[in-house]
């Protein structure tokens, strides 16, 4: 029998990927038309697609182990965490239990991650087990990256557990698509996502090819409001510890720091509410106080189970691997898992929303040939779809203003007395992109918008456009 301290040999080259390439060399009934069967269609899937993965928790380590094992070989993961102690029980890549002795060295592994990038480990120890595979860590906020970075990519899969987050890169990857006269996507600009999520024994993987699929801010509606307290609860009658870590986040926050805003991500923030927390616990004589508990509730984390994150790990990387093979069609669109009692599959077909302000043609704005940069700027705080505050405006990968960093922000100052029209290099009808700061379920949201700016008097003035700015 074998015990945990034999060294386990390495599948050979030809063992390890003999399924994949079964299936990818025999013909079928449900391919695509696009379908070619070929031994070698393996190799060029590793060789072109690139693939970005966002999140390298729970869900993303799994999603990268099962991409890299998928035959995709051009990979990138970006996370701006690090690795905390109760990330290990189920986030496998930050024990590395593949060596001899196995048991010391996961303990030794774990020990040595905490306080480490989640990305750069991840794929770290991805490339030490599938070799040939490529990863490029990106420790940062989404937020952080520039537009153009995320066009390099063919497919852009979701590992994450925050609305905010995905709606941020849906409206990245929507703001790509571009429409034709009749408003029929072009091909060429349609960027897929696979979209997975998971809450305990229940979890779901869904494809979102924009303008065809419903994106996710069509189906928004599908997650339900999150859980909110009576302030007269927080503030007089507490009885839970979650009274107490809300307390300090909704009410004391702004008591001590007037205009300063909350930053979830900051640690030094929530070590602050923490504290907060318990000295309003012990007030009450209130129990369960913990750090972990304080992100859970100010972050509304849900607990994770590490077999519901390997299954829809599994469905998101088979929808991305049929995508782009074409050997089998993929999911219509919504695939839903709940493993709390037995196990229940179900697939539903959603619609899309045709007026949808993300993955439509986009939001018409019509201006007046002499409107100046200022002016669009403001017409986006005033307009009733948009409400888009401090916004940075790019044309065509160009940058016509940008909010920050300050040296741009300076470099494009002068644009804001120009008229559009003439930055826009006097084009009658064309697209432009939005970035800033939108209301979302009552917070405040980075949020990019795809705009469509007719200039009246023009040739575009005359064309049959249905919806009205």
């Amino acid at each position: 029998m074998a015990t945990p301290d034999a060294e386990q040999p390495a599948p050979t080259e030809p063992a390890r990927w003999r399924d994949l390439d079964m299936l990818l060399s025999r013909p079928g009934n449900l391919v695509a038309a696009s379908f070619d069967p070929s031994p070698t269609l393996r190799d060029q899937l590793g060789s072109i697609v690139e693939v970005l993965v966002v999140g390298a928790g729970g869900l993303g380590c799994e999603l990268l182990k099962d991409l890299a094992l998928s035959g995709f070989k051009k990979l990138h993961v970006i996370d701006m965490d690090t690795i905390d102690v109760s990330n290990l029980n189920r986030q496998f890549l930050f024990s590395h239990l593949s060596l001899s002795k196995w048991e010391l060295d996961a303990l030794l592994y774990r020990v040595q991650d905490v306080g480490k990038s989640k990305a750069e480990v991840a794929a770290k120890r991805v490339m030490e087990r599938v070799s040939g595979v490529n990863i490029e860590p990106h420790f940062c906020r989404i937020e952080d990256k520039e537009i153009e970075f995320y066009s390099q990519f063919h497919i852009i899969v979701l590992g994450l557990d925050s609305i905010e987050a995905r709606s941020y890169i849906n409206s990245v990857a929507c703001g790509f698509l571009e429409y034709d006269s009749n408003d029929n996507p072009l091909e060429e600009t349609v960027k897929p996502m696979v979209d997975g999520g998971t809450e305990g024994f229940k979890g779901h993987a869904r494809v979102i090819i924009p303008g065809t699929t419903p994106c996710f801010e069509c189906n928004i509606w599908l997650f339900p409001p999150q859980v909110k307290f009576p302030l007269c609860t927080l503030a007089e009658t507490p009885r839970t510890a979650a009274h107490c870590i809300e307390y300090a986040h909704l009410i004391k926050w702004d008591e001590i720091h007037p205009g300063k805003p909350f930053d979830a991500d900051d640690a030094e923030h929530m070590q602050w509410i923490y504290s907060e927390a318990l000295k309003r616990a012990e007030l009450f004589g209130i129990s369960g106080v913990t750090y972990s508990l304080t992100q859970g509730v100010v972050k509304n984390i849900i607990p994770a189970i590490a077999s519901t994150n390997a299954i829809i790990s599994a469905a998101c990387a088979l929808e991305a691997f049929k995508l782009f093979s074409g050997c089998s069609k993929n999911v219509s669109n919504y695939l839903t898992y709940n493993g709390l009692e037995g196990t229940h599959i179900k697939v539903t077909e959603f619609v899309r929303d045709k007026d949808c302000l993300v993955c439509g043609p986009g939001t018409l704005i019509e201006l007046d040939t002499s409107s100046t940069l200022a002016e669009f700027i403001k017409m986006l705080e005033e307009h009733p779809k948009l409400r888009i505050s401090k916004a940075s405006v790019t044309h065509e990968g160009n940058n016509l203003y940008m909010q920050s960093p300050e040296v741009l922000e300076q470099m494009t100052r002068p644009n804001l007395s120009v008229p559009m029209f003439e930055l826009l290099k006097e084009a009658p009808y064309t697209t432009v992109h939005a970035t800033g700061m939108a209301e979302n379920n009552g917070k405040k949201v980075s949020s990019l918008r795809k705009l469509r700016v007719a200039f009246k008097g023009t040739e575009a003035s005359k064309m049959d456009i249905s919806e009205s700015s």
